[in-house]
This record gives structure tokens, sequence and C-alpha cells, in this order.
């Protein structure tokens, strides 16, 4: 009897071994959702139309090309460089509306031209980028939602933390500058600090969303609104932008101290099937949401490889956000379901679900390979 209980204790240990998810897995699932993006999207060059037309080099598929050259560490297909020099050389290695715009969301296609600098050279890939955050760096910001014009106060919501803040360390870095670093670190406490009295609330590890959030901003259950796909904009960021720094630098231990409460309270309010809400704290909107998980998948993954994250208590929660983004919103034909549209809270793009096309494919394409291959680095 004892021999046949170990025996079933050992079958039940290998059919789990089995089920587990590997890295090769994990590949050919970004693969797939890649190559859907690619196929559908296939001339880079031409503008999105959703409600109006805008050139290719705006924010949500600068979002995009972040997530490709991320796979083309682990995939070094040529067709990735292909495909995203023939969009970057299109559009001039240049900002988009010109290197005299202050808006983050102008600026997010930059860090994938810093990223082809590095790797192949090419002063033109820099020289639009650098006059662009020099201009930025003396220019206040004078909007009528600044009370006081502020130097530091271009980023009055929270998703420009990820578009642009990454690609001033990586000026940093590249150009062996520290004024960037420096600006952007000013910038970053300004948001987190000042913005709507403090966009960053240090006790639940979670930001509101902007400016226009006078915080604590409620749902209609009275609990605070804590928009999933703005703190993995943060979320991310910090990431982005450790990687860029030397981590006996002073602003790197400043953000990772931002990093590990934000780990805190993202952790806590995941659900049980491995989602986060689109509202993270609240019952309102309370559904699957992909963008957001990929986004909290990329960073949990990333600490736990750093070894700031206790693996007991954040791989299962990176394990949970993988299995369910693949169990319920990866499509066979790699269309990604589940997607939150473009927006500012909670609300926006509702109801989604399995089928609904978002009105943007391409930031959330590029959120999922971020998160799956940091979770590939992982497994691996």
């Amino acid at each position: 009897m004892k021999r046949l209980i170990t025996l079933l204790t050992m079958a039940a240990s290998a059919l789990t071994m089995t089920a587990q998810t590997t890295a090769d897995d994990v590949l050919g699932t970004v693969r797939k959702a890649n190559n859907y993006f690619m196929a559908k999207y296939s001339d880079p060059t031409v503008p999105t139309n959703v409600k109006r037309v805008r050139p290719s080099s705006l924010w949500t598929r600068a979002v995009y090309y972040e997530g490709l050259m991320a796979l083309y560490e682990i995939d070094p297909d040529q067709r990735y460089l292909d495909y995203t020099d023939r969009w970057a050389a299109f559009h001039k290695w240049t900002p988009r509306n010109g290197t005299t715009t202050c808006d983050a969301d102008d600026q997010c296609c930059g860090q994938t031209y810093l990223m082809r600098y590095e790797q192949v050279g090419g002063e033109e890939k820099i020289a639009r980028m650098r006059e662009n955050l020099d201009y930025q760096m003396k220019t206040p910001n004078e909007k009528k939602n600044i009370k006081t014009p502020s130097l530091y106060g271009w980023w009055t919501w929270i998703d420009a933390i990820q578009m642009a803040m990454p690609l001033y360390m990586q000026m940093a870095r590249l150009t062996g500058e520290t004024k960037y670093r420096d600006h952007a670190m000013q910038m970053y406490r300004w948001s987190r600090n000042e913005c709507g009295g403090g966009l960053f609330n240090t006790k639940d590890g979670l930001w509101w969303r902007d400016a226009d959030y006078v915080p604590p901003y409620k749902e209609p259950d009275g609990r605070d609104c804590y928009w999933s796909r703005g703190n993995g904009w943060v979320y991310a960021a910090l990431v982005r932008c450790m990687n860029e720094l030397p981590k006996k630098d002073k602003a790197y231990k400043e953000l990772k101290k931002d990093f590990m409460l934000m780990s805190k309270g993202l952790l806590k309010c995941q659900r049980e099937d491995g989602f986060w809400n689109p509202s993270l704290v609240s019952t309102n909107y309370a559904m699957p949401e992909t963008s957001g998980t990929a986004l909290f998948l990329y960073g949990m993954a990333w600490g736990i490889r750093q070894g700031y994250l206790k693996a007991k208590d954040y791989r299962p929660a990176c394990d949970r956000a993988w299995a369910a983004m693949v169990k319920t919103a990866v499509h066979r034909d790699g269309f990604l379901g589940w997607m939150q549209g473009t927006g500012k809270d909670p609300s926006a793009g509702q109801p989604l679900s399995y089928d609904k096309v978002p009105d943007f494919e391409d930031y959330g394409t590029g959120c999922f390979l971020l998160g799956a291959v940091e979770y590939y680095k992982l497994l691996k």
C-alpha cells in the first residue's frame, strides 16, 4: 500500500512537471503574437486612422517597438530589425511633432531610436532626440493646468513617466552627460510629489492617474481609483530606467524604493485567476485586462531576477499572470483579447471582451512582448 501511494505521488509529480510552462513555450507564444501583429501591419510607415490620421511614430506604436527590441534580445530575427529601421528611418529618427515638442507621448519613439544607435551607430539616430531633450530641459510648462509654470512640470499624467523618462536615462548613459538623468529625476519627483498634490500614494504603493484626478479619486463603490495600465506604465518605467543606471547611483536607489513599494501594492490586488482588474482595488469593472497584467509581469519577473523580490512570494504571481493571459487572452492566431483601448481610466474602452479589438493594437502587443520576454528570462 505504501509503495502504491509512493508511485501515485511520483506520477502526480511527473504530470505537474510536464504541465509546467517552459521558456520555449513562452517564446512560441510571443512569436505567435508578434507574427500576428507584423502580418496585419506589414507596412510600418502607414499612419494610423482611428478617428483621425496620426503618423506611425505616435506613442502607441513606439511602445510596440520597445517590446520588439526586447524580443530581439532572445530571438535575434533580422526581420525585427528591418521592420524597426524602416519605421524609424521613415520618421527620420525624429520625435513625433518635431524637436520642439515637450509632450512625452511624442518622445516615446526615441527609446527605440537610441537602442538602434547603441547597436549599430549612426549620429542621425540620436541627434534629433538629443536636440529635443535639450530644448525641453530649458522650457517651463506654462499650460493652464499648471498653476505655477515649472521647468520640471511636464509629466502631468503618469503614462508620461514610461513614455519619456527611460529616454532621458538612455541619453545620459550614451552621452555620459548626467544632466539628462538629473533633469529626469526632477521631473519624476515633481509628478510623484507635487502634481495634483502628489500622484504617488506611498501608503498603497499605487499611483493616481493624472492632475485631472485630484486624489483621492473614488470609484462608484467608494474605493480608490487606481488605473491598472497607468500603474503598469510607471512600474515598467522604473525597470527601464534602472536598467540604464549603475546600481550604486543615487537615482537608481531612489527608483528602487518606489519599485519595491509598488511591487508590494500590486501583489495585494492581483486577482485569483492571475489577472489584475482595470481598476486595481475596486469591484467596478472587475474583469481580466491584458495590458496592465503584462506590465506587472514584466516588473515582477525582473525584480525576481535581480534578487529584489522574494521568489516564494512573487514567482507564483508571475506564473498565474502568464497562465491567465495564455489561457484567456491569447487567440490561436496571436490576437490578444481582453485588451483595454486607449484612455486614461478604468472606464475607457469598456466593455472589454475576449474578441473585442481595441482601438489601437500596437501598444498592447508591446506590453505583452515586454512581459513575455522578461518571464522567458526568468524561466531560462
